[in-house]
């Protein structure tokens, strides 16, 4: 009997974990305009979660089956986002600002081959050099990273774009630059150049 009820109460929580671990990439994969696959994660989510809710009301004078349903669920919600963030699906827009406009900052990103749109700017005590990169998100630390090498003290403001179109940068993700050298660095595991 006890046996019984510890095998319904783990398999409660399994079907809760990956229910909504799905439902989580579900959602994220529909804003980022992917709906067949989207739609097909949530066919068979919505079958999990059709048995694991079935189970939860035949057995309603169990509580511990209720509660396995509910820590489920929040495991699922941590499962699901520790699930996406390794996907590391779109792309992150980057706004940097530098106090230094003298430091040889965009030629240096450019060479690890990320996208770099610079200006001129004026901030409250003086020039600035302000940039805007665009990366991929599975490599947003490696930029975070190398830009506090080259300037700790750069200021970083970081989105997630909607819409891409066009622009050198698409190519250079095409020709897989960037991979290149972070493949490189992870090889060599030094830390990016430093001032």
């Amino acid at each position: 009997m006890l046996e019984n009820a510890i095998t319904m109460i783990l398999i409660i929580l399994s079907i809760n974990i990956v229910y909504v671990s799905l439902s989580t990439i579900r959602i994220i994969l529909t804003f980022k305009g992917k709906k067949y696959i989207a739609a097909s994660i949530g066919t068979f989510e919505i079958m999990l979660y059709t048995v694991g809710l079935g189970i939860v009301l035949d057995n309603l004078d169990r509580i511990e089956n209720l509660i396995a349903y509910g820590i489920g669920y929040g495991l699922g919600v941590i499962v699901g986002s520790k699930i996406e963030e390794r996907l590391a699906l779109g792309y992150i827009n980057v706004n940097v600002i530098s106090a230094d406009p003298e430091l040889d900052f965009t030629r240096r990103l450019r060479e690890k081959g990320f996208g770099v749109t610079s200006w001129n700017a004026r901030g409250m005590d003086g020039d600035r050099l302000a940039m805007q990169i665009l990366t991929p998100r599975k490599y947003e630390a490696y930029l975070y990273q190398t830009i506090k090498a080259i300037d700790p003290k750069a200021f970083i403001i970081s989105y997630e774009p909607k819409n891409i179109n066009g622009g050198f940068w698409v190519k250079q993700v095409k020709k897989g630059r960037i991979k290149k050298h972070v493949e490189e660095i992870e090889k060599k595991a030094p830390e990016p150049e430093a001032e």
